[in-house]
């Protein structure tokens, strides 16, 4: 697992034993060595950290939104379990035990939340009903659950770490710690249900506890994590549901036409529908967006683009008005899937569509083609990037370029056109304002509804006499210009700061509280279960590099996010090359001594003012393949960097593994002030790193001084 600053040494290959090991460690025979049991650690520590991320946002509507909060347990508890690596008493076999409890009370509580706004400032999506535990039982246990599990697994990683020299045991971590990544990307392609994850993480967790010596031992751990498998193989036995690289897809037939509600994450997403030429209002009886016909007239439809396909309404619906041929983009093959199995029209076996399955910014940004209609069909993700980011999938869509290259790519009378059930009047008057900001006119409005029940149409063109917009006022539902319903129109989000559902660049109270409650609960955690701090004061800079890291991981991220879309693969291809590039920075550091840190820390000072001189907006302008590497060259040549400054620091520390729980609590605090983003934009999280990183440098010359005397 990598939080930022992680690194090993090859002196010695031999599995040697520092003189700091536990003094009670083990006395009884292994069937793998300690590398081998090193790396299987570390492995299962990432996977199962990528998997609980994956299910509990798949079960806890909270947690598709706050993701972020399950890594942040997770790094807290992977530092509490290197802190007590020296502790007499092994509790790493009780892991089993605590992940138990996480699952059962994920499963069992009744926890029945359907999506809803939070708060006027910020939106959310889908109406406000909802039931069962309060958000402020729910985040705790889960926060404090995740944390205790990933301690006593990372307990019996830092006890093995503590047996090698600190690069080779950083070395052997990252292998581990790359192989979790690929072994869960490759689950997620082949759409492996959760029985699959817990099949692979209860096989290493047993692995690496024989011999057991006793059937206490066996109880503890095969008692546990045979609940564990029997709760995800009902839910991954369940009939009519999937799980896709996003979510946990569930489909309902519905209706005496072959109509299907798909849900995904338990919420009501999409409803597949019979398409006819009478579908062309706002009401019941039909796909809602059918409307955008009646409102955009560009004189021809020879080439339609659909973002947000889904299972295929609107591809249906572009089919019976006259489409010649559609570009139908879904980033979820799934949803795909089952329209094109199962949709009433079965849209997507006709000749004249083309499937995309991709995000719809980075497709906008590939296209060569001009088109005489685009529109963003209901594009609301209900979920995040991953849990390193504020990043809903949709986020990039819905910036005021990404509406800019939208209209780049149609002909001269071509119509933009996106909808949804946007719900807040404060919403719906940014998303208009934006259009009205990058066409320069205002755009074409049809509404109805109020409240949670408002859903909205905007349509936009290069030329304004194509659209059917007769003005202002007028019956409810008929299209008329749009006239804001707010007095202050919010500003229009930006690649920058892309979080178009947040209404004023500030922290939403119901963040603040959440952000108090971690580190009140990480303090408490700390102290119980590692005792005094002391011992990490001389790792401070240790604990600001960690903190610095992991800001320059979100920022590749959602840097590469934005470059070449929001879709898990490239998600995992960024967490994949960042490790690979802290592996490369410890085979360095193993070959070569650099004495003094100051050519290191200018290389890395460097390779930020790198970042933050060369705007994104520029590399969108270069082909794929260049753009490619311009991007890796800015992204990973400051990581890269600091991790040299990470692995001559940490190759020298007295105690590896109290060094290493330091740096990785540094990492969750600066998974806290990545949401600073949410105020200050992504670009400016380079300036936090930088502090933080000129801190590091501070606190550590006298260990330099010290090491070189």
């Amino acid at each position: 697992m990598n939080s930022g600053g992680k690194v090993v040494d090859d002196e010695d290959m031999t599995d040697t034993v520092d003189e700091e090991a536990p003094a009670e460690a083990e006395a009884r025979p292994s069937i793998m060595s300690d590398r081998v049991r090193l790396i299987l650690l570390s492995f299962v520590m990432l996977f199962l950290e990528l998997a609980l991320i994956r299910w509990s946002g798949s079960n806890v509507l909270y947690l598709s939104y706050f993701s972020n909060f399950v890594l942040l347990g997770s790094f807290l508890g992977i530092g509490i379990g290197f802190l007590r690596a020296n502790q007499p008493r092994d509790l790493s076999r009780y892991a089993p035990v605590s992940l138990a409890a996480l699952v059962l009370f994920v499963w069992f509580a009744p926890i029945d939340i359907k999506i809803g706004g939070t708060g006027s400032n910020v939106f959310i999506g889908g109406n406000s009903s909802l039931s069962g535990l309060p958000r402020e039982v729910i985040l705790p246990v889960i926060f404090i659950l995740v944390a205790v599990t990933l301690a006593l697994i990372a307990e019996g990683v830092a006890r093995t770490f503590s047996k090698f020299e600190a690069l080779d045991a950083y070395k052997y971590d990252l292998m581990g710690s790359i192989l979790g990544i690929v072994g869960f990307s490759v689950v997620s392609f082949l759409r492996v249900p959760p029985i699959g994850w817990g099949l692979i993480v209860a096989a290493v967790l047993v692995a690496t506890r024989l011999p057991m010596p006793d059937k206490r031992e066996l109880a503890v751990v095969l008692v546990p994590l045979v609940l564990v498998l029997g709760v995800l193989g009902r839910e991954s036995l369940t009939a009519n549901t999937y799980w896709s690289p996003y979510y946990k897809v569930k489909a309902v037939p519905t209706g005496p036409e072959g109509n299907l509600f798909v849900f995904v994450n338990s919420i009501g997403h999409q409803l597949h529908q019979k398409v006819t030429e009478t579908d062309d209002d706002a009401g019941v009886g039909g796909p809602l967006g059918t409307r955008v016909y009646d409102m955009a007239k560009p004189g021809q439809l020879d080439e339609v683009l659909i973002i947000g396909a889904g299972g295929g309404n609107d591809v249906a619906a572009a089919l019976l008005k006259g489409a010649k041929h559609v570009d139908a983009v879904e980033i979820d093959p799934k949803l795909y899937e089952l329209g094109k199995s199962k949709h009433p029209n079965q849209p997507y076996d006709d000749p004249r569509v083309d499937i995309h399955i991709d995000d719809g910014r980075a497709f906008l940004e590939r296209t060569n083609k001009k088109y005489d209609l685009i529109l963003l069909a209901l594009p609301d993700s209900l979920t995040l990037v991953s849990g390193q980011s504020s990043l809903r999938l949709e986020s990039y869509l819905f910036t005021k370029e990404a509406l800019a290259t939208a209209r780049e790519q149609l002909t001269p009378s071509g119509a933009f056109a996106m909808y949804n059930y946007y719900r807040e009047d404060w919403l719906t008057d940014r998303f208009a304002g934006t259009l009205n900001e990058v066409y320069g006119s205002t755009p074409c409005e049809s509404s109805v509804g109020r409240g949670d029940v408002k859903f909205a149409i905007f349509v936009a063109s290069n030329d304004s006499s194509s659209l059917d917009c007769p003005g202002s006022g007028g019956q409810l539902g008929a299209p008329r210009k749009w006239e804001p319903l707010t007095s202050d129109v919010a500003s229009p989000a930006t690649d920058d700061h892309p979080f178009p559902y947040l209404r004023e660049d500030t922290l939403p109270t119901f963040y603040v509280g959440t952000i108090v409650l971690i580190l009140l609960v990480s303090l408490l955690m700390i102290r119980g279960a590692a005792g005094s701090l002391k011992p990490m004061v001389q790792y401070a800079d240790l604990f600001f590099m960690g903190l610095a890291f992991l800001l320059l991981e979100t920022k590749s991220v959602v840097q590469f996010a934005l470059l070449f879309g929001t879709t898990w693969f490239v998600n995992a291809l960024v967490f994949l090359g960042v490790l690979i590039s802290v592996l490369i920075a410890v085979f360095v550091s193993q070959r070569f001594t650099i004495k003094r840190p100051e050519p290191l820390y200018v290389l890395l000072f460097a390779g930020l003012v790198l970042a933050w001189v060369v705007p994104l907006d520029s590399l969108l302008e270069l082909e794929v393949v260049p753009r490619f590497l311009a991007a890796t060259a800015i992204a990973f040549l400051p990581i890269f960097a600091a991790n040299l400054v990470f692995a001559q620091r940490f190759k020298d520390t007295a105690s590896s593994t109290t060094a290493f729980g330091a740096n990785l609590l540094g990492a969750m605090v600066g998974g806290l002030l990545e949401y600073s983003a949410l105020v200050v934009g992504y670009r400016s999280l380079l300036l936090v790193a930088a502090v933080a990183y000129g801190l590091a440098f501070v606190l550590g010359r006298r260990h330099t001084a010290v090491a070189t005397a």
